[in-house]
């Protein structure tokens, strides 16, 4: 059976968590391509995504680019590639036939809504729920970028307080419209019904719980971690709803080893 979405990317990946969960629940075919971000400089970004050993190297030296971010070394990106992802970054989707692109994952993971729609939909029956969906997942984007920034820079030995400062006042905006936002639905972020809205949410929160891995680094520069008990404490609806997320069926499976493995480490 062919997938209707090929997506490449590094792995394990919470930002592709969204894609995962949305075929679960909409029964959308994907094949998952990729390796640890360490290992994909040794990858042919393309459709065809593999690892080169050195003669494939050799055979797609033209191939070579520049790296982009959160990479130091040159990747392998074929011009078919950069043709269907002109900003040349992962996570990278296809079409069944290699020749649409479709990046982001927030709009992966709205190829993944719009082609089970009619299992599963988790967009909303209408053109207002949908517009009210589209307003949390333009919402998490901004949150999103935030979090990379913080997320990247903390890997890189980089506690800055001025990245720290931006973050937690990214963290406590999008937080305190999720906080009312459960306050009045009771139930999911856009209604009574699980939509993309939380899944995109829940990707980002997978990237954000990396902090806790990086706690002595924060403290050695007089830093607090930005998702600690205070946080939890201020926003208990958003945190409820991570922890009600993080154990249903169609996120377990993804979310559940990825958050084992962080809690194991810090």
């Amino acid at each position: 059976m062919t997938a209707a979405l090929r997506i490449f990317s590094y792995l394990p990946n919470p930002r592709i968590f969204k894609a995962s969960v949305a075929a679960r629940l909409t029964g959308v075919e994907l094949d998952i391509r990729g390796a640890a971000p360490k290992e994909l400089v040794d990858w042919l970004w393309d459709f065809d995504a593999k690892p080169l050993d050195a003669s494939g190297k050799e055979e797609f030296a033209h191939a070579v680019r520049a790296p982009r971010t959160g990479f130091t070394t040159p990747l392998f990106k074929t011009d078919a590639f950069l043709a269907a992802h002109p900003f040349g970054t992962v996570p990278a989707a296809f079409g069944p036939d290699g020749t649409v692109g479709i990046s982001e994952s927030n709009s992966i993971l709205r190829a993944v809504a719009r082609l089970g729609r009619a299992r599963c939909d988790l967009y909303g029956g209408d053109p207002y729920t949908e517009s009210r969906v589209d307003g949390f997942l333009d919402a998490t984007l901004l949150f999103a970028r935030d979090v990379q920034i913080y997320v990247l820079g903390l890997r890189a030995g980089n506690a800055s307080k001025e990245i720290h400062r931006s973050m937690s006042d990214s963290f406590s905006a999008f937080f305190t419209g999720l906080q009312i936002a459960l306050r009045n639905t009771h139930a999911f972020l856009a209604g009574s019904q699980l939509s993309i809205a939380d899944i995109a949410f829940m990707g980002e929160m997978g990237l954000l719980f990396n902090e806790s891995r990086h706690t002595a680094l924060l403290r050695r520069q007089g830093l607090e971690p930005i998702v600690g008990p205070k946080a939890r404490a201020d926003y208990p609806l958003v945190f409820d709803h991570i922890d009600a997320l993080a154990r249903h069926p169609a996120f377990a499976p993804d979310f559940g080893p990825y958050l084992r493995a962080i809690e194991e480490a810090a």
